[in-house]
């Protein structure tokens, strides 16, 4: 389960209370894959990363997930899969992992990233 119900709907309370405890707290969020449409979600003007916004591309099948990031609020920033964004303002690092059709270590590169920043705003 992503945490949050189809259509934009709640996301899980447990989820819900956990990452806005960290916001609050001002520590660091990772998120990859569908998960920081759940940021959209609970952090007005958050920027986040699902990869690409570009609906009809074979490589990113899941590209009208930007859409749902704009739609809660959030803004979304186009990324490849091996690479990370970071909103410093918000202290939240999403990549798209396999929101993108591709090899599993470009998947892991995109991932490390997303830690690696992470614990840079440690």
């Amino acid at each position: 389960s992503s945490g949050i119900n189809a259509e934009y709907g709640e996301v899980d309370q447990g989820v819900s209370k956990v990452l806005k405890e960290f916001h609050s707290a001002g520590k660091p969020i990772g998120l990859c894959c569908i998960a920081p449409v759940i940021a959209a979600k609970l952090f007005d003007g958050v920027e986040v990363t699902v990869g690409s916004d570009q609906e009809g591309d074979a490589r990113w099948p899941y590209a009208g997930a930007a859409g749902a990031v704009k739609a809660m609020g959030g803004c979304h920033v186009v990324t490849d899969v091996n690479q990370a964004h970071v909103d410093a303002k918000n202290k939240v690092v999403t990549t798209s992992a396999f929101m993108c059709e591709t090899a599993f270590h470009e998947i892991y590169d995109g991932v490390g990233v997303m830690v690696e920043e992470v614990l840079k705003l440690a």
